[in-house]
């Protein structure tokens, strides 16, 4: 079963049972244990062994991501509770006058924080979501907004985790500065680029459509959305927008210090070595850590809260993020149980791919294509690109940089799409909770959009890989998209003129 079409078989089983029965816990367990009884030769007892073995490993792994989480809801918590949040809703409300506006901030807010995706992801979601709610923007709408500016910016940000991720995946023999590669590929980087293009122009002309625009109609109608939290919790502090803003402020700058510091700043490194070389997992646990104790100092002096008060936040906060860690920890142990130590499903793939690489000038399509496909299934698009470009560099070679960047290219858009589409992806899992929307509506939702802009990365990695030329397939993908969001805003406004 190992390395076969069989590896498929696990991601496809969470996926189905998820999108089927909307219940996304059991769906995911259930595929981890179906590729565990084929990698032991449908033994239950060994099933069950090789399972807890795996999901004790993928968290041991990831268990400064855990720690987090669990850090940035207790912040989160705390700024709630201090009536911070509120303070700042009265504060943008002033500002901000118009939903068009609210969105704008919000995107606006997902470029500046360009460090990390999970960082993005859940800050974005707890500063904008007051304003978002008073001008009636959907939970569905601010998780895509929020989604479409966490991977999409990260991937294209000269210093981020991801920059640092994709560096790493390079072989050590390869010869090729990982940073380098990874600056020649931003500008060919379709999904990301036009994502973020595709996100403006809705945003601009405030239209909506196919699942989006239905579950936006049915929030109108009945007045309220389900979400994917408990009961809120109630502001009581005497916070002010500053007691937000500081304590978002002291976080950026603590976990971009211990970016730094991971990566060796304090040995003499450079600040570009030290952000490629940096563990962005144990950055972002420090950096969370140290502004909570900030926040601690700040509201006992500036009395928002009580000590009492500031300890009740410390479960209310780690409960908020329950859901999240649950599905992450799941999510994981999929992607466990389908790595090369186990089904190798990217073994398959790279057959697959190897097979498919003769023809050098439909490259970076197929890649594209895969990537999408790798992404979807297994939830991850670290570990997607992990797999596929060294691939792509076995393929391609180093001699012709060119085609070895737009190839890799290919790859790091492919898996950020694949990883919006997945119902399983750490992203799209984490921005559904910055939002605190339900989140397989954040997945139905976001899906066509996803799959629109895909199909012009098709189109526009087709003509790079015939032309060998990037910024050619960049103004092909570029021009297919605004002609059918051109087409879907005059349909849009003929549906308007039709109903009045």
């Amino acid at each position: 079963m190992t390395g076969t079409i069989f590896s498929l078989l696990p991601p496809i089983v969470a996926i189905a049972l998820a999108l089927i029965t909307k219940e996304v816990y059991l769906s995911l367990l259930i595929g981890i244990l179906s590729g565990a009884m084929l990698y032991t030769g449908g033994n239950p007892l060994l099933s069950v062994e090789e399972t807890l073995n795996i999901m004790g490993a993928k968290i041991g792994d990831n268990a400064n991501i855990l720690l987090f989480l669990a850090f940035l809801g207790i912040l989160v918590a705390l700024i709630t509770r201090s009536g911070a949040s509120g303070a700042y809703g009265e504060w943008a409300s002033k500002t901000i006058k118009s939903k068009r506006g609210a969105m704008a901030a919000t995107a606006a807010l997902g470029v500046v924080i360009f460090v990390d995706d999970y960082f993005n992801c859940l800050t974005v979601g707890t500063v904008m979501r007051p304003v978002t709610d008073k001008y009636k923007i959907s939970r569905a709408k601010l998780a895509y907004i929020i989604d479409a500016t966490a991977a999409p910016v990260c991937i294209i940000a000269p210093i981020s985790s991801w920059a640092a991720a994709v560096g790493s995946s390079l072989p050590a023999d390869s010869g090729i500065d990982g940073f380098s590669l990874f600056l020649r590929t931003i500008p060919f980087n379709l999904y990301a680029l036009l994502t973020l293009v595709f996100m403006a122009f809705l945003i601009v002309t405030q239209v909506d459509f196919a699942a989006m625009k239905s579950y936006n109609e049915r929030v109108e109608r009945h007045g309220e959305e389900t979400m994917d939290s408990d009961s809120p919790l109630m502001e009581g502090g005497r916070g002010k927008v500053v007691d937000l803003l500081l304590p978002i402020l002291i976080l950026i700058v603590f976990c971009i210090s211990g970016m730094l510091y991971t990566g060796g700043i304090l040995d003499g490194v450079g600040v570009v070595e030290a952000f490629a070389g940096c563990d962005a997992a144990r950055s972002l646990a420090l950096g969370s850590f140290f502004a909570l104790v900030f926040t601690f100092a700040q509201y006992m002096l500036r009395r928002v809260l009580s000590f009492t008060e500031f300890c009740d936040c410390f479960s209310v906060g780690i409960k908020a993020m329950i859901p999240a860690i649950m599905i992450l920890c799941l999510a994981w142990s999929l992607s466990g149980i389908c790595n090369e130590d186990y089904l190798n499903i990217g073994g398959y793939v790279s057959a697959l791919v190897g097979g498919s690489a003769a023809v050098l000038a439909f490259l970076p399509c197929i890649l594209f294509a895969v990537a999408v496909g790798l992404a979807f299934s297994t939830g991850t698009s670290w570990g997607t690109f992990g797999i596929l470009i060294p691939i792509a560099m076995a393929v391609v070679g180093t001699e012709d940089i060119n085609m070895l960047a737009i190839s890799v290219s290919a790859i790091l858009a492919g898996a950020v799409c694949g990883d919006h589409i997945s119902p399983i992806s750490d992203t799209t899992i984490l921005a559904s909770a910055g939002a605190q929307c339900k989140h397989l509506n954040h997945v139905s939702t976001q899906m066509p959009y996803a799959l629109l802009v895909a199909g012009c990365c098709v189109l526009g990695y087709l003509v790079s890989g015939l032309s060998q030329n990037g910024w050619l397939g960049l103004l092909v993908g570029f021009g297919l998209e605004m002609l059918l969001l051109l087409g879907i805003l005059r349909k849009n406004r003929g549906t308007k003129q039709a109903a009045i």
